[in-house]
This record gives C-alpha cells, structure tokens and sequence, in this order.
C-alpha cells in the first residue's frame, strides 16, 4: 500500500506541475469567439475534490469540493457554524456518552438521482479512522467511536469516546462526504455489502474501497459516474489547462445556484491575460505582485483587492515517525524555528501583515489565547541550545510549490537551525504531501509500525477547530484549553508559524461576494453569486 500510495502523490505532483504549465502557456481551452462564462481563480492546484485524503488536505481542495459536497454544517466567515438544513437535521441525544443524531433529508438526492444516505457519513468515519489503508487526513474523527448506520438508511448515529464531542459540528464537513453508492458501483458491490466490509474494519477487504476512495475524486482522472454531486453545483468537465467547469446541479434540493455556470482556475494560471479578456471575476492570490495587473488608480478599474491575515495559521505539521518519534526531538526541533522572522518573511513575499503565532490548538485570533500565552509565550523564537540535541540531523519539509514565499520561508528555517547543527531540506518537489510524512502507524490488531516517508515535516494552513484531538473541549472552557494547549507543547504534533496571508480581487459588479479567510475561501458561498 505504501509504494501505491507514493505512486498516487507522485502522479498527482506531475499532474499538478502540467497543469501550471499548460496555464502559463495556454490561459484558457475555448476560443476566443466562445460564450463569456463566469471566471474563478485558486491560489492552490485543483488536484482532487476528496478533502478528506491526504492530497485534499495538503492542496486545500475545500475551495472547490465545498458546495460539490455539503457538510452537516457550514463555517460561516465569522467562524459561526451554520446548520445546513437543506441536507439534514442534526442534533445531540441525551445521555453520558455524547451521541449525535443526524436525520438525512428525504429530498437529499446526489445529481445522478440517488438518494443521500447514511452510507456516506460510515464512509467518512472508516476513511478517517483507517489512516494506513485509506491515505486520509482527518484527525478529528479520532475523538468519534462509532458511527451506526442502516445501509441505505437516512438515519446516522454517531457516538464519542468517552468526554469527547463537543467539537462535533466541526465533523463531517463539506468535501468529506462523498457518494458512497458510487464507489459501491464501481466495485459492482451492493450497497448492504459495501457497508458491512467498512463495519468489518477488515483490511484486506476495505482495500478496494479504499483505492476507489483515495484516487478515485483525483481531477486527473475525472470520472463523472464518480464525481457526482450532492451539493448547488457539480463538476461538467476538466479543461486541458487544470480548469475545472461546475454547473448548476438542477437535482439538488435546496436553493438553486445563482450561477449556471463557472470555470475554475487553479494557481499557475496566467490570470492577467484571463482578465483582460474579461475570464476572471473572482480571484485569490498569494502576493501582491500577482495583483499587480489591477490598476487601483484608473477610474474605470473594474476591481476590489482585499490584504488581509487570514483565520488560519501557518504550521510545520510533523511525521509522527523517523527523527520525530522521538517527542524529544521534536521539542528540539521547534526550538529552532523563528517565528517572528518567518512573519516577516511571509509579510515581505505576500504583502501582507501575517503575525507570528505560537498558540496551536485554536486560532490565532481567538481571545482564548490570551489567556494562554503562559503557556505559548517561552516557545516564540529561538532556543538554539535545547535545538542542539537534533544536531547532526536532516529535516526533510515538504510543502505544495512552486511556492516562492514558502521556499523562502525553509530557508529561513534552514538558517536559523544551522546554528543547532540541524539541517534543513526542501523536498516540495519530492514530497510534498502530508502522506509523504514518515510515520509511526498500527495495524488491526494494535500492533504500531513504523512507515518510512520522504519527508519529515509539511508547512501548509491548519484550522484547529478540524484538527488536534486531544482538545475535547470548545474554547468557551479555558481550563480545558489551557490543558489541551499545554499538553501539545509536551507531544508537538505541529509547530504554529504565523497567520495565513489572504489576498482577494473582486469585480465590484458581482453581488453576494462574501469575505472569509477559512479552508474554504471565498467560495464558502459560490452558489450564491450573481453577475
């Protein structure tokens, strides 16, 4: 599985750096005669609408699977969490041990007419759980028990480990939930059949699924008996540049799309020439120097940029395997790395003002962390004699690219621990997803093993409210989460950098374009722009 997996990363990688070239070289796959159709551009690579895989995670394909693949609740841009009530109704069951009953809509339908049922929730729960066959990366679902589920059932239970739960709207959220009849289809296995191999938690006969599940939703393979749809829009076609179409999804069952139709681009697209023919209405960047086609001082500039530090922050998300099985060492590790200077580095390359974090289990700009700077506080900056007892080794950090604000964010980590006599290497090209980590793993039977990667470390945007279950607890309870922060500084699962730099071009004529800084974007509410 391990060399399956590998080959999986390496053919999306490839996939990914083809798509920029043929972005750069060829803006757009229609001629210039064609219809106008609504342009939006990514600052990640569109590789897979599986957000739960590891690849989903790695290039945040929430911005595209987010209205493909409605969750049981919505992140609004204030972090508030909104019902989805369209799709379902959730709500919690009395007793000790937390438990969730989420009662599936008898009007939820996928757009090939298939009702939306239970099957996808004990999906999302197995995936997640059974990391070595699956490739998946939703540690959240660690704090989950069980999920009990009728196949073909609207019906879906889920159960918390014991003081677990209270983080369960943060579960099943957009992208994760993906058809589970489909990959029954493709394997030719009834529905009843496909639930109880998940039940059975029996590796050999998950495998298949597993597969269909983890390359199946890759973009490079685009497979519309697959990728159908359970949210407003859904996926028409893959352009010979990487751009994804979406249209209407005229079976879905709660407010039509706004937009009939809309192409998204992904990051390495040449967006000025896609603007200046009138392509691009809505765009993400990563610098300023990408927006520098907006002329501000024309009168008749068409454009809006936003700057602004986002919600999330910038973690080094360490293996749990190789140099950092050793939570020793990757205390030392963490003591090398420089947060304020990484700010400034990542303020120089994207232009905007990007703090340094050193909280971990809750966003940057939650006043919870005020309360915990105690416990933060001694790890900003450097400690280069406690780094030195990784001295002598290699850190491999992987990250998608290219990514010139990232590659120079490495080696400013390379710099800083040289001094400990650590050595720091890019492998973006390489390794650049979070299944390239080395790890330490258990099998059926509880057995742990260890699962060598090509890489050690992986920088991207994390949103702890979706990570990090060792925090049972919402923020409200600031015992609990001083508790939780503290112990993550004791196992260092991940190393908080700074805030995520956000940077947005909006044509001031399009309506109901709403700010937010989350994994989903801008996009959060696609289907409810209009031209």
């Amino acid at each position: 599985m391990k060399h399956e997996m590998w080959g999986r990363v390496c053919v999306a990688l490839l996939s990914s750096l083809a798509a920029v070239l043929a972005g750069c070289s060829s803006p757009s796959s229609r001629e210039d005669s064609s219809p106008h159709i609504f342009g939006y551009a990514v600052d990640r690579p569109l590789l897979t609408t599986n957000v739960g895989s590891s690849l989903g995670r790695s290039t945040n394909a929430h911005e595209l699977a987010g209205r493909l693949y409605p969750g049981i609740y919505v992140t609004g841009p204030e972090g508030q969490t909104i019902p989805n009530s369209d799709l379902m109704d959730a709500r919690l069951l009395p007793g000790a041990q937390q438990r969730v009953q989420i009662q599936i809509s008898d009007k939820a339908v996928y757009s090939d007419g298939a009702p939306i049922t239970c099957d996808s929730f004990l999906l999302a729960f197995t995936a997640a759980t059974q990391r070595p066959i699956f490739d998946s990366a939703m540690p959240l679902y660690q704090q989950v028990d069980s999920v009990e589920c009728v196949p073909g059932g609207k019906l879906a239970i889920v159960v918390f480990k014991d003081n677990f739960g209270e983080r369960w709207r943060h579960l099943f959220n957009a992208g994760t939930l993906l058809p589970a009849h489909a990959i029954a289809a493709k394997l030719d296995m009834p529905l009843d059949v496909f639930s109880n191999v998940l039940k059975s938690r029996d590796p050999a006969a998950m495998e298949p699924i597993a597969q269909i599940w983890n390359t199946g939703f890759n973009l490079d393979q685009f497979d519309p008996e697959l990728q159908i749809s359970s949210g407003p829009l859904k996926i028409e076609s893959i352009g010979s540049s990487g751009e994804v179409t979406l249209v209407r999804n005229e079976r879905y069952f709660g407010e039509k799309s706004a937009l009939e139709r809309l192409i998204v681009w992904p990051s390495g697209s040449d967006i000025q020439t896609l603007a200046g023919r009138g392509d691009i209405q809505i765009a993400e960047v990563a610098s300023t120097s990408q927006a520098s086609w907006v002329n501000r001082n024309d009168p008749n500039n068409p454009f809006t940029i936003i700057y602004k530090p986002g919600v999330l922050s910038e973690q080094l998300v360490l293996g749990s395997g190789g140099i950092f099985a050793d939570p020793e060492n990757r205390r030392a590790f963490a003591a090398c790395i420089d947060q304020p200077r990484l700010a400034h580095i990542s303020k120089e390359f994207s232009g905007v003002d990007t703090p340094a974090t050193t909280v971990r289990t809750v966003r940057p700009q939650d006043p919870v962390h005020l309360k915990m700077r105690d416990i933060t506080d001694p790890h900003r900056g450097t400690d280069i004699p406690a780094a030195t007892r990784i001295s002598g080794q290699t850190v491999r950090i992987g990250y998608f690219g290219p990514d010139k604000r990232k590659a120079a964010m490495v080696q400013a980590i390379a710099d800083s621990c040289q001094d400990a006599g650590v050595s720091i290497v890019d492998v973006s090209r390489e390794a650049p997803s979070l299944g390239n980590l080395s790890e330490v793993l258990s099998n059926e039977f509880g057995v742990y093993y260890s699962q060598e990667g090509g890489a050690d470390a992986n920088l991207l945007s994390v949103d702890p409210m979706l990570e990090f279950p060792i925090r049972a607890t919402s923020t409200s309870n600031i015992g609990a989460t001083r508790e939780a922060e503290q112990r993550s500084w004791d196992l260092v699962p991940s190393i908080p950098i700074a805030v995520e730099p956000r940077i947005y071009i909006i044509d001031k004529k399009i309506a109901n374009v709403v700010e937010n800084t989350d994994l989903y974007g801008l996009s959060w509410n696609i289907d409810r722009w209009q031209e």
